[in-house]
């Protein structure tokens, strides 16, 4: 293939026309099942962003965005586009509506956005891709790292595998 027939990233797109993920969520069960309500549009990916990830994601009434967790090295911000979450910390909640935004530095608060009411939300999420990461779960028996392939390993936190 020659630079000028190589396939290329588009210039721009709308970002509720991506692709959602095909799979909801790489945690094991018992965690998987709780990320059914949750809809991502892998929004980097699409440009072969490589240092960071953005992604367009969607909670239906009951839903959240992860376990409450910290990254050892990965920042992460959201921006509340459409919905009001709940933003849950290991140091307390704040209810979230659109146009506010919340970042986390590596190893600082444990979080994770969940929707208490009966619409959707609607929030970009942003993080780096260091290498190295890891992920601690205050409140559930899983610990996850960061692969050389980019993908997360999950193991209990006594180090037995899933």
């Amino acid at each position: 293939m020659t630079d000028a027939t190589k396939p290329t990233a588009p210039l721009a797109i709308n970002a509720k026309d991506a692709p959602p993920r095909s799979k909801p969520s790489n945690y094991p069960e018992p965690f998987f099942s709780r990320m059914l309500k949750r809809e991502k549009r892998p929004l980097g990916d699409l440009f072969g962003l490589k240092n960071f990830g953005v992604n367009l994601t969607k909670l239906a009434p009951g839903g959240e965005s992860a376990l409450l967790h910290r990254h050892s090295k990965q920042d992460e911000f959201v921006y509340i586009l459409e919905g009001e979450p709940t933003l849950v910390t290991d140091q307390g909640e704040v209810q979230l509506s659109p146009g506010l935004c919340a970042g986390f530095p590596a190893a600082g608060l444990a979080h994770h956005l969940v929707n208490r009411t009966n619409r959707d939300v609607i929030y970009l999420e942003i993080g780096d891709r260091t290498p190295g990461d890891e992920g601690s779960y205050p409140n559930d028996d899983i610990k996850a790292v960061l692969g050389p392939d980019g993908k997360w390993i999950f193991a209990h936190k006594d180090g037995r595998a899933y």
